[in-house]
This record gives structure tokens, C-alpha cells and sequence, in this order.
């Protein structure tokens, strides 16, 4: 699992998919032909993708935060809200999950705004509702 899932797990982003895919295996084991024709119908069908309210889950996070996390400027603290690890090897290993530029990765404060705007479209990407102000 890469840094970016871990951010998205973090958020709840998938867990939907993730409890189909329980309900799914569960109805395999009881009626196999029920369900391969239950897949085949999901398999032609497009996966909507889940709105998570990623501002509001951020805000509920500082709130019971007792460390006062800038989150919305500064991806060290947008990390550390979500308890992952925010050294700056880690930020370098996202930094280049997610495809910055060699020119910024040599220069940690340009790396780290890049990689908190990257990350936040990227939520945004993926479902997240994310405000405009904050892209």
C-alpha cells in the first residue's frame, strides 16, 4: 500500500468498496452462481465514486487534536493530523509517489507545497470534497 493510500484509508475514502467486497465473498461461499452473476453485472456497471467530505473530517480531527495543526497550508501538519509519519523522508517518498518535479524535490519548501496542493487534488480526484480554496 502506497503513502497516498494510506492518506486516502485515513479519510475513509473506499470503505465502501471494501464492505461490497466482504458482502460479495459472503455470498460466494453461500450461492457460488448467484454470485458470478452478480459479479459479471457489477464488472459492466461504472463504480461511483463516494463524495467524502474531507474538510469536515480534517476539522473534527484538529478539533480532538490537542497539538494545534495548520493543516490547510502545511503538509507536515496535514500528516500528523492523520498520524502518519511526517519526516522528511516520508514527504520525500510521497513527493515522488505522486510525481513531483525533480527541481522541487531538491528544495524541501518547494517539495512541501507542492505536495500539499498535489495531495489535496489528488483527495479531490478521488472523491474528496474538497473547498476550491484550498486547491
Amino acid at each position: 500500500m502506497g503513502m497516498f493510500s494510506n492518506i486516502l484509508a485515513k479519510l475513509g475514502f473506499g470503505s465502501d468498496k471494501v464492505d461490497a467486497a466482504k458482502e460479495a465473498a459472503t455470498a460466494a461461499a453461500a450461492n457460488p452462481a448467484a454470485a458470478a452473476a452478480q459479479a459479471a453485472k457489477v464488472a459492466a456497471a461504472p463504480i461511483p465514486i463516494s463524495d467524502v467530505d474531507v474538510m469536515a473530517k480534517l476539522e473534527a480531527l484538529a478539533k480532538a487534536n490537542a497539538e494545534k495543526l495548520n493543516w490547510k497550508t502545511s503538509i507536515v501538519d496535514l500528516m500528523k493530523l492523520l498520524g502518519l509519519d511526517s519526516s522528511l523522508a516520508e514527504r520525500k517518498a510521497l513527493a515522488t509517489e505522486l510525481g513531483c518535479p525533480a527541481e522541487k524535490m531538491g528544495d524541501s519548501a518547494q517539495m512541501n507545497m507542492w505536495l500539499h496542493k498535489t495531495v489535496l487534488q489528488k483527495l479531490a480526484q478521488n472523491g474528496g470534497n474538497v473547498p476550491s480554496e484550498l486547491l
